[in-house]
């Protein structure tokens, strides 16, 4: 069965259209249609020629886009496919036609380097708006073959971000059609499916991937968390595990965590502010203190900033701890933390006062043109992420509980 949305889809390559812009929900049955339009399109139109796939990384995009494409029923009766991993290059034939697929990731400013020089008769760029905008253009100005179309996709961001701005707001301009998409809009997903997608999130998140609306970032970072989220009981056993925000003049948050298959429960903390107390702690001090916070409890690794290598290396010279480097991703690793607070996954005991204290004070900067949260009252939030997107949502998944896996994962 296929949506309305997705029949619009397949009819995009016989249209006027030089490009086509699909955005809105998680889950709304974009991306799949949309390569196997893709590749139909090549194939009936181009035989011999490159294209590009690009992906946030290569291996998401392999992850997501192609290996579901070669497992698909349709294309593999219809095509005979050889994927080159090692080269990142699908190769599709069908009779005397063959066409090369290549897959790129645009991460971050230098990836625009490794897609100079290529000659594309289209590209399908996948979650466009988590890619630099220096790796998009690159990828737009390599589709010089007569007859090449663009691909977007995308999640919605900031209403600020440069995407929306030239591409989505332009879009007539630009002679692209744009779809909106809901999850409503994938006829693989049952109302039961919907709704506990729909509960998974709120604020600007539930928005965004919910509601499928380019909004901008305002109010509390995490307006989900509430007297739900605090508990006056402590797991009687668990695996333990701490994280910490290190400062000198600025503050120093350690938490202690309790996973107990279930839910992670910060048991307790940790909080010194060396400009608040005029005097500031060297680290063999803030270790002893780490040594406090432990007790006799048995911790499997103590989760920490990279950056904060002095201490990293005190923490391995007493030999008593694991240090773990922390995932340091900001906005994934908000929007994984509201995830888990959203569900009721994280759990703070009540005594843990300045990690509750500063749930209510963490703020968006709204006058920023993207995303980012004021660098105030954000030390134990700032560790909270470290053991959420270091230890937490690895726990979730083998725990086999249901999830979404927010798009800078995938």
């Amino acid at each position: 069965m296929i949506s309305p949305q997705q029949k619009k889809i397949l009819a995009f390559p016989y249209s006027k259209y030089d490009a086509i812009i699909c955005d809105g929900a998680v889950r709304s049955g974009k991306t799949s249609i949309m390569m196997w339009a893709f590749v139909r399109w090549a194939m009936e139109n181009f035989s011999g020629q490159r294209f590009g796939i690009c992906g946030k990384t290569v291996d998401s995009c392999s992850k997501n886009i192609i290996v579901p494409f070669t497992a698909m029923t349709l294309a593999k009766e219809k095509y005979t496919m050889r994927w080159r991993r090692s080269e990142k290059i699908l190769e599709v034939r069908r009779g005397t036609t063959t066409n090369w697929f290549e897959v790129f990731g645009g991460k971050d400013e230098s990836s625009a380097a490794l897609i100079q020089g290529r000659t594309l008769a289209g590209v399908l760029l996948d979650e466009v708006a988590l890619m630099p905008r220096s790796f998009v253009e690159q990828a737009l100005a390599r589709c010089s073959v007569d007859g090449n179309k663009k691909w977007f996709s995308c999640n919605p961001e900031s209403p600020q971000h440069w995407f929306y701005l030239e591409w989505i707001k332009k879009h007539d301009k630009r002679n692209a059609l744009y779809l909106h998409f809901t999850m409503r809009d994938n006829p693989g997903l049952t109302e039961k499916v919907i709704e506990q997608y729909e509960s998974m999130f709120s604020g600007v998140f539930y928005d965004r991937f919910i509601r499928g609306l380019w909004i901008p970032a305002e109010g509390l970072v995490y307006p989900m968390f509430d007297e739900r989220n605090i508990t006056d009981e402590v797991p009687e056993s668990g695996e333990y595990y701490m994280s910490c925000d290190y400062g000198t003049l600025n503050p120093f948050s350690a938490g202690l965590w309790c996973w107990n298959g279930k839910v992670a429960t910060r048991v307790r903390e940790y909080y010194y502010s060396g400009r608040d107390e005029r005097s500031s702690k060297t680290d063999e001090e803030y270790y002893i203190e780490l040594e406090k916070l432990a007790g006799d409890l048995p911790v499997k690794s103590v989760v920490i900033d990279p950056s904060a290598a002095s201490f990293i290396e005190v923490i391995r010279r007493h030999k008593r701890f694991r240090v773990q480097k922390a995932v340091n991703d900001v906005i994934p690793g908000i929007a994984t933390t509201a995830r888990y607070i959203q569900d009721g996954t994280i759990k703070v005991y009540r005594s843990c006062k300045d990690a509750i204290r500063e749930f209510g004070l963490y703020r968006w900067d709204e006058k920023s043109t993207e995303d980012k949260p004021i660098k105030e009252n954000d030390h134990a939030m700032d560790d909270i992420r470290y053991f959420t997107m270091t230890i937490l949502r690895h726990k979730v998944r083998k725990a086999g509980q249901q999830q979404y896996i927010p798009l800078w994962e995938r």
